[in-house]
């Protein structure tokens, strides 16, 4: 690691690209690029569509996150309400979408916090971040993969259940920081 201030970072060129698995969410691929320097290395690539994740606060100032097991890591999860994009669907109108699914419920007020890459290293995922208020009960189907149950938690709890590592989901974590200190 080198300190260079005016150091300017420049891109990797693409020398070849190898596709190794399309599945239904994602596309995994291993790319070969040439460094700045000339020298080759290798990227594996996760590319995803672009997601959503809301954190919905109910008219008592509670927030509403989801329960579901998530069989990469073995266990069921505490985590924001999230999802995919569908294409050519825009990031609010899929927030709203996602709301309803996994929630039960539409914001009148959806306000956008902003956006992250999930895992830049590997994945292409880009999230929209959200608050969701003033929500009013509309309920879409859920997926059919998906079991989940609902729990309403204060915002001292929210603070209390990451601190003490009982919320571990990246994107729950990230959400409820950019809501909190819009909040603040």
């Amino acid at each position: 690691m080198r300190e260079d201030v005016g150091h300017t970072i420049r891109p990797e060129r693409m020398v070849e690209s190898s596709s190794k698995f399309a599945g239904k969410l994602v596309q995994v691929h291993v790319d070969t690029v040439e460094l700045p320097g000339g020298r080759r290395a290798t990227r594996e690539v996760v590319e995803h569509k672009p997601a959503v994740v809301m954190i919905p606060f109910d008219d008592d100032g509670n927030i509403i996150l989801v329960r579901q097991y998530r069989h990469a890591v073995k266990r069921a999860l505490l985590e924001a309400p999230a999802g995919g994009i569908e294409p050519d669907e825009d990031p609010d109108e899929g927030a709203q979408r996602e709301l309803q699914e996994e929630i039960g419920f539409y914001a009148e007020d959806l306000r956008r916090l902003g956006a992250f890459w999930t895992a830049p290293g590997v994945f292409t995922e880009y999230m929209y971040a959200y608050a969701a208020r003033k929500l009013r009960p509309s309920e879409l189907p859920s997926d059919p993969d998906e079991d989940i149950v609902t729990e309403r938690v204060s915002v001292a709890k929210l603070e209390r259940l990451i601190r003490v590592g009982e919320i571990q989901d990246g994107k729950t974590i990230a959400a409820a920081y950019m809501a909190l200190l819009l909040a603040r």
